[in-house]
């Protein structure tokens, strides 16, 4: 899909209008912990090809968000992997230490992230009140300045400081995190 607006906003969109509360609640919260970020509004998208492109209008990488769930139900995961790291079961189970990890169906995103597919996002840990999931965060992640993600909606992307993810937005919906290494081959 060709990208026809490459405009940058600082901040929230001036008119609400037509947006979800999913999305209003995002802005809200991230202005409420003095976060700063920058915003690109574009078609909704589905792939990480399409993140990419995004990615680069805002001069970072979009983080690959791998939602999970045990083959019981019972524990669900939400990985923050670099888009170039391909997600691969059988390793990723190995450092979660939990067996048969798969992709979790949809009405589980929807209930715990209030996101669906191709938004999730860790925004979405702001509506997981209960913490039913648990986040996983590739060293690589970490490690860069920026991070870019979703405000719960894939019609948006948006570009924070790593530190400000960390030091203020995941203690303040009360989520921890783990950090994996997860191999950069193909």
């Amino acid at each position: 899909m060709k990208i026809t607006d490459t405009t940058l906003y600082h901040g929230r969109p001036a008119d609400e209008t037509g947006r979800l509360e999913k999305e209003i609640r995002t802005y809200d919260l991230l202005d409420s912990l003095k976060i700063d970020y920058l915003r690109l509004d574009h078609e909704a998208i589905y792939n990480m090809e399409e993140c990419e492109e995004r990615g680069e209008i805002l001069g970072i990488s979009i983080c690959k968000n791998v939602f999970l769930t045990n083959a019981q139900k019972n524990r669900f995961i939400l990985l923050m992997m670099p888009a170039a790291k391909r997600y691969k079961t059988a390793v990723f189970s190995k450092l979660a230490e939990s067996s048969r990890l798969s992709f979790a169906p949809e009405e589980f995103m929807e209930e715990y992230l209030d996101c669906t597919p191709g938004s999730a996002s860790v925004m979405g840990l702001m509506n997981d009140r209960e913490n039913h999931v648990e986040l996983f965060i590739d060293a690589d992640v970490i490690k860069a300045d920026f991070i870019g993600c979703h405000p719960c909606i894939n019609t948006s992307s948006i570009k924070l400081k790593t530190s400000d993810l960390l030091e203020k937005y995941l203690p303040a919906v009360r989520h921890g995190y783990k950090v994996v290494e997860l191999s950069s081959d193909a």
